[in-house]
C-alpha cells in the first residue's frame, strides 16, 4: 500500500517532508504525490530524474517561507531595540515571543526557538541531499546541475549565517543522513568554521549561479549570493574582502522616479523592480501559501479596521506583534518619507475617533483570500548593498566626502533628505555612526537590525538603554530580570531537545 502526502507552494511542487535530517520528493504536478513507504524508498533510489532532483531543489526554499513568517521577524527585530509587542492579557498562549523581547527565552521553549532550530536544520538537510545526488542524475545537463548546486550551496549558507549569529557555534552538517545511526550531531563547531564553510559555499555559489534571475521567480542569483558573502566578510570584520565583493554589484539600481518609490519596493504590484536582489515569496490567492504580515503586525484592538478583512471583524493573540519602538519612531529625521511608508502611529476607529497604537504598515496592501497576501519579503535588496559598501569603506579608511559619502547620500535622497557631508561628520567614528542609524531607518522591520547591533561594540550598552526605556513605558507588565542583558545575552540558548540528544554544550546565559 502507497502512503500520499501533499504540501504546496508558490512554485507548483508535492513534497513528502521526513524531519530535519531526511527529505523525498517528487515530480510537479496537481496530483497528490504517491511513493512507497520511507521503509521500502530511500534518497539513492528515488533521486533518479532531472525531474525530481529539481523538486528537490525547491523544497530546499520550503523552510525559508515559514521563517520568514514568523521567526526571521521574531529574533532579527523585535529581538532587537527596533519593535516590541502589544501585550495581550487575554490570551497568554504566546508567551514565549514576548520572552525573546523580554530577553528571558528558555532553553525549553519549543515555538519559537527549537522551531527556528528545526526549520533551519530542515533546508539545510535538503540542500545538503542535493548535493550530495545531483552527480548521479544521467538526464540532467551538466550547466543545470551547476546552477542547482549554487542554488543549494546559497540555501545552506543562508540558513547557518542566521543560526551561527543568533547561536554562536552549531552543528555543521555538510551531508544528508542516510540512516538512523548517523542522525546524531558531532557537535558544536566553532564560529569561525561556520562561517568559513559559509564563505565556501557562498564563493562557489556566486561562479556557479546566474546573474540574471530565474524564470520562476524567488530563487538565487549570483547577486544573491555576493551580496550574503559580503554580509558574512562584514560579520567577521572582513571588511577589505566585503568591498571587493560588493564592487562587483553592479546589475541592480535604487527604486526612485517619485515620492512613492520607497514604498513601492513592496507592493505586490512591483514586485519584479530593479531594487529586489532575493525575496521571499508568497502567493495571496492560494489558501496557506500567502503572506501574513498584514495580520501579524496590526494592533491586535484594531479589528479589522487596519487588515480591511470582513471576514476577520477581531484580532487576538495572532496580532499585535514586532511595533515600532518609541526609540525607532524617533529614529526619522523630519521630512523623511520612508516614515510614513514603514509604519503608522495609530488607526481610527468606528467613531472616527484615532487610537494611539503604532504598528509596521510597510507590508500593508490589502489581501486576496481573508487571512492571505501576495506581498514578499524583501530578504536582499541594493540599498542595504549601497549602505553595506559605505560601511566598509569607511572601515577600511575615512575619507572625507568620499565615495562612502556618495553611496549614504543616494538612498538618503531616495528617502527626501538632504546629503551628509564632511562638515557635520568629521571622522570616522562619525560615520559610522551616519551610516548605523541610515541602515536603521532604511532597513526598518525587514530582520537585519540585530545583524547590525552585533557588529557595534557597545551592543550591550544600546540594548539596556533600549530595555530601561520599554520598563518606563511597559511598567508593572514586565517581569524580574526582563531586558537585563550582558555578553551572554547576545546569543540564544540552544533548544533544551538538542542539548539532551546530541549532548551539545549549552551557551552561557
Amino acid at each position: 500500500m502507497k502512503a500520499k502526502y501533499m504540501i504546496t507552494l508558490k512554485f507548483c511542487f508535492k513534497l513528502l517532508g521526513i524531519s530535519t535530517l531526511m527529505l523525498t520528493l517528487s515530480s510537479c504536478s496537481d496530483d497528490f504525490l504517491e511513493l512507497d513507504p520511507e521503509s521500502n524508498t530511500t534518497d539513492a533510489s528515488f533521486f533518479k530524474t532531472a525531474a525530481q532532483m529539481e523538486q528537490a531543489v525547491i523544497g530546499a526554499y520550503v523552510p525559508l517561507r515559514d521563517l520568514t513568517t514568523l521567526e526571521y521577524w521574531l529574533f532579527g527585530e523585535m529581538r532587537s531595540d527596533n519593535t516590541t509587542f502589544q501585550y495581550y492579557n487575554a490570551d497568554r498562549g504566546l508567551e514565549n515571543r514576548d520572552l525573546v523581547d523580554y530577553f528571558l527565552i528558555p532553553a525549553s521553549a519549543v515555538d519559537p526557538l527549537e522551531t527556528f532550530w528545526q526549520k533551519s536544520y530542515t533546508g539545510i538537510a535538503r540542500a545538503n541531499t542535493v548535493l550530495d545526488y545531483i552527480d548521479g542524475i544521467s538526464d540532467l545537463e551538466e550547466q543545470q546541475k551547476k546552477e542547482y548546486k549554487g542554488e543549494v550551496r546559497f540555501l545552506r549558507a543562508f540558513y547557518y549565517y542566521h543560526l551561527v549569529q543568533q547561536f554562536g557555534g552549531i552543528p555543521l552538517e555538510l551531508v544528508s543522513t542516510t540512516n538512523p545511526s548517523d542522525a546524531h550531531s558531532e557537535g558544536r563547531a566553532s564560529k569561525e568554521e561556520i562561517f568559513n564553510s559559509i564563505i565556501e559555499d557562498l564563493t562557489i555559489a556566486v561562479e556557479n549561479l546566474p546573474t540574471v534571475g530565474h524564470a520562476n521567480r524567488g530563487r538565487a542569483t549570483s547577486g544573491a549570493a555576493k551580496t550574503m558573502l559580503a554580509k558574512a566578510y562584514m560579520a567577521q570584520g572582513s571588511y577589505s574582502e566585503a568591498v571587493n565583493v560588493l564592487q562587483e554589484i553592479t546589475e541592480y539600481s535604487l527604486l526612485s522616479g517619485d515620492s512613492d518609490s520607497y514604498r513601492k519596493i513592496f507592493d505586490p504590484n512591483y514586485s519584479d523592480n530593479s531594487e529586489i536582489i532575493f525575496s521571499v515569496q508568497y502567493l495571496g490567492s492560494e489558501e496557506g501559501l500567502g503572506s501574513t504580515f498584514l495580520y501579524q503586525f496590526a494592533p491586535n484592538n484594531s479589528g479589522n479596521l487596519v487588515t480591511g478583512d470582513p471576514q476577520m471583524p477581531t484580532l487576538a493573540a495572532g496580532s499585535g506583534w514586532n511595533h515600532p519602538t518609541r526609540d525607532m519612531i524617533q529614529a526619522y529625521e523630519e521630512g523623511d518619507l520612508r516614515k510614513e511608508a514603514s509604519l503608522s502611529l495609530g488607526f481610527m476607529d468606528e467613531n472616527g475617533v484615532f487610537v494611539e497604537q503604532p504598528y509596521v504598515s510597510k507590508y500593508n496592501f490589502g489581501f486576496d483570500l481573508s487571512g492571505n497576501t501576495s506581498v514578499n519579503f524583501p530578504t536582499l535588496r541594493y540599498a542595504d548593498v549601497l549602505l553595506m559598501l559605505a560601511e566598509s569603506l569607511n572601515e577600511e579608511g575615512f575619507s572625507a566626502d568620499g565615495e562612502a559619502f556618495d553611496l549614504v547620500n543616494q538612498v538618503r535622497n531616495r528617502a527626501g533628505l538632504e546629503d551628509i557631508n564632511s562638515t557635520e561628520v568629521t571622522n570616522q567614528d562619525e560615520f559610522r555612526e551616519a551610516v548605523f542609524q541610515e541602515r536603521r531607518v532604511e532597513l526598518a522591520f525587514e530582520n537585519h537590525r540585530w545583524y547590525d547591533l552585533l557588529r557595534r561594540d557597545n551592543i550591550v550598552e544600546i540594548m539596556n538603554t533600549h530595555g530601561e526605556e520599554e520598563k518606563e513605558i511597559r511598567g508593572d507588565i514586565v517581569p524580574s530580570g526582563a531586558y537585563e542583558i550582558d555578553d551572554n545575552s547576545l546569543l540564544l540558548p540552544i533548544p533544551q531537545r538538542e542539548v539532551t540528544l546530541n549532548n551539545l554544550e549549552q551557551n552561557p546565559q
